[in-house]
């Protein structure tokens, strides 16, 4: 008969078993923080998806850039492009995401970091202190990023502000004075001066209101009106944000492709629903699974060693 020692468990064999378990732990948990930020980005983008399935179908639901028709001279048109609402906003969501994902998971590694120094360790063991150091790296992290992409733009967008700034009055801003001493068409300018009102915040919906009225007769009288070069979402745009409704032929000639923004909106809308609520599942099981073996671990490492 063999000897019992044979059938014992080595003491390094229960070592190599806490320490897979404790692997398996951190596998669980970088899995439940990832689909963690997944249910966070979720909730996020249901506020934005709106906007962003619209700007793929070249429309927004408010005017946010200052569209400049081909028919202004040189000068004018010098202070920008015209906009283009999906990759505006896709920019604006990517900068989203990168701060998300980097300043929670950013977050966690300072923690890790600092967690190396006894001071921190020491202090890391409540839960409270824990949690406030990374809501403060969460928010250094993120203010960084947020003044690194203000920063990126600051030289594009000073020039295009100092045109459409005005602080009351509409007269008072340098497109208003540029336009009143030209000799672009009443149309251009009211289409121009339009736009600079719904750009003003909070939107200055009394000085943009007689703006676009006068485009709308412009378009109905004007015979030259399909050679100003207006852009027909943009007066959509406007219209809709205005009169809540297309008035114009040109305006309504966008409705279809609203139609269809607002058909994939809801579809987008149920498919981000199923993914923040299967992320949600997910890290819950996640989260559990990885305390129930870090429970486990814990057990082991107390009744052996």
């Amino acid at each position: 008969m063999p000897p019992l020692d044979e059938y014992a468990v080595k003491p390094q064999d229960i070592k190599q078993g806490v320490i897979a378990l404790k692997r398996r732990q951190r596998n669980l948990m970088l899995l439940g923080l990832t689909t963690s930020t997944v249910f966070i980005a979720s909730l996020i983008s249901l506020f934005f998806q709106q906007e962003l399935v619209y700007g793929f179908f070249g429309l927004s639901t408010e005017v946010q850039q200052l569209h400049l028709p081909v028919s202004v001279d040189a000068a004018l048109a010098s202070i920008g492009d015209s906009p283009d609402y999906f990759f505006s906003l896709l920019s604006w969501i990517g900068w989203l995401i990168i701060k998300i994902f980097s300043s929670f998971i950013g977050a966690f590694i300072v923690m890790s970091l600092m967690k190396k120094l006894r001071f921190f360790y020491v202090r890391f063991q409540s839960f409270v202190l824990k949690f406030v150091a990374w809501l403060i790296a969460f928010i250094l992290i993120w203010s960084g990023l947020t003044y690194w992409q203000h920063d990126l733009r600051n030289d594009e967008d000073d020039a295009y502000q100092q045109v459409v700034y005005y602080d009351s009055n509409i007269n008072d801003s340098e497109i208003a004075r540029y336009l009143s001493d030209s000799e672009i068409a009443a149309p251009v300018k009211s289409y121009l001066l339009a736009q600079t009102a719904l750009l003003h915040k909070p939107v200055d919906f009394s000085a943009a209101r007689p703006y676009v009225a006068q485009v709308v007769e412009a378009e109905k009288k004007d015979a030259k009106f399909e050679q100003y070069g207006f852009k027909p979402e943009q007066i959509w745009t406007m219209q809709q944000q205005v009169y809540g409704k297309s008035l114009t032929p040109v305006a309504q000639s966008v409705e279809r492709q609203a139609q269809q923004a607002d058909e994939v909106t809801k579809i987008v809308n149920i498919v981000i629903i199923g993914i923040a609520i299967l992320s949600a599942l997910l890290s819950l099981v996640l989260f559990l699974l990885a305390h129930s073996i870090k429970g486990r671990s814990l057990r082991i490492e107390q009744r052996i060693f």
